[in-house]
């Protein structure tokens, strides 16, 4: 790890100056020092923003909306009873997220940021990432690439995007406020993150000199019936190979409202619209469900050894619409 100058930020207007001259934001850091000391991230000055107060906060009793700092930690958002409550999906998806210890430090901000655990962009030098190095070619198309993106790649890239949470703000209609010198603004989590095209290495729709602040989650009655499948290879610590989060409101067993969004399978976090549509104003079942899941997957374009999980993206639809059936 090379050495760096250490900021500790008195506020925002310090944390957004020194982002403005190339530093990187430190927040529980679980993310930014693996790729320090793997040497993707070299920064010269590193920012600390945990002292931020005003970006620590989280509140969920509002009537119209749920308001999370950036810097609010993941297993204390989890835990809290309204969430568990009335939006299981994204309590869930927290509590699945990484170990007890990692999610005691890690924040909703940093999480929504994360990069990829594509094995060839962590893997060094020895392999040719767009990600990592631009232009120098994708080592995962002609390589192993069972854990690598269905949807939303291209010819540059087909790291999946990691995450669990932005799939569930994604159900939900999420945005997050932002705040850089060219002022603030706010952008729907959907629209947060880019799918990788020719330029793989800009991940996400940010200026270089933008801080998230918080997310705002719209109240919806959505939350009560809803879940975060996620499947993956070992129970505990592992990233997902396919997940969903689905919300459903019931009229009797007609489906009045639906939402679908998939993780670990994706470049980015992904609604599934067509398949909510197919459902809504339709008796649910398990025909509708096995159709709903079909119609979240179409399109996905298997490589040598992942296709295995188009059937498993279904089937993790499929289950995830049965739970959130049963709590619609």
């Amino acid at each position: 790890m090379q050495q760096f100058d250490y900021i500790r930020a008195v506020d925002l207007g310090d944390a957004l100056q020194a982002l403005g001259g190339g530093a990187k934001l430190l927040a529980g850091g679980t993310t930014l020092y693996d790729l320090m000391k793997l040497r993707i991230e070299r920064p010269e000055q590193i920012v600390d923003i945990n002292h931020l107060s005003e970006l620590s906060y989280f509140d969920t009793s509002g009537d119209r909306e749920l308001v999370f700092g950036a810097l609010a930690r993941m297993s204390d958002v989890a835990a809290d009873p309204r969430l568990v409550r009335d939006y299981p999906a994204i309590s869930e998806s927290l509590w699945r997220a990484a170990s007890q210890q990692l999610r005691n430090m890690a924040s909703l901000g940093g999480n929504l940021l994360q990069r990829t655990r594509c094995p060839y962009f962590r893997g060094g030098e020895p392999y040719a990432c767009n990600k990592r190095h631009p232009d120098s070619g994708c080592a995962a198309i002609e390589g192993l690439d069972r854990g690598q993106a269905l949807l939303g790649a291209s010819g540059a890239c087909s790291a999946v995007y990691p995450g669990d949470l932005a799939a569930a703000l994604v159900a939900f209609d999420a945005e997050v406020d932002v705040v850089g010198s060219q002022g603030a603004r706010s952008i729907p989590v959907e629209e947060l993150h880019r799918e990788p095209g020719d330029t793989p290495h800009i991940e996400t729709t940010l200026a270089p000199d933008e801080i998230i602040v918080r997310i705002r989650v719209p109240a919806t009655p959505l939350g009560r019936g809803s879940t975060y499948l996620k499947v993956r290879d070992r129970e505990s610590y592992a990233f997902a190979l396919a997940s969903a989060a689905v919300a459903l409101v019931m009229d009797g067993e007609v489906v009045r409202d639906a939402r679908i969004a998939l993780g670990g399978l994706a470049t980015r976090p992904w609604r599934v619209r067509a398949a909510e549509r197919l459902l809504i104003g339709r008796r649910f079942d398990e025909d509708a469900a096995r159709a709903a899941g079909e119609a979240a997957l179409e399109g996905a374009t298997p490589g040598r050894f992942n296709g295995f999980r188009i059937e498993l993206g279904v089937r993790t639809v499929v289950d995830a619409l049965t739970i959130a059936r049963q709590r619609a």
